[in-house]
């Protein structure tokens, strides 16, 4: 059941902005906040998920169909570098 849980995350990650933006934030929280309310992961995952680039999550929501995407009406995420911090 976990691997279902980590393809509903990686998907929401990249269709809904809210949630990817607290995850460029907060990866550690994110991640854990959904474990900790009942999402089944696996240690394994959970360091896989929190070790995502928000970058490359970022590029590759930017390449689909806006129709997929869960829009935010605030501003654009921050883009990071590869270690995941702040430009």
């Amino acid at each position: 059941m976990s691997q279902a849980n980590v393809e509903r995350i990686v998907g929401r990650l990249v269709t809904d902005e809210d949630f990817r933006r607290a995850f460029h934030e907060e990866p550690e929280r994110v991640v854990h906040g959904l474990a900790d309310r009942g999402c089944e992961l696996t240690r394994a995952e959970i360091e896989t998920l929190v070790s995502l680039d928000p970058l490359t999550l970022e590029q590759f929501a930017d390449s689909l169909d806006p129709r997929l995407q869960k829009a935010s009406l605030r501003g654009p995420v921050a883009p990071t570098g590869s270690a995941g911090r702040l430009l």
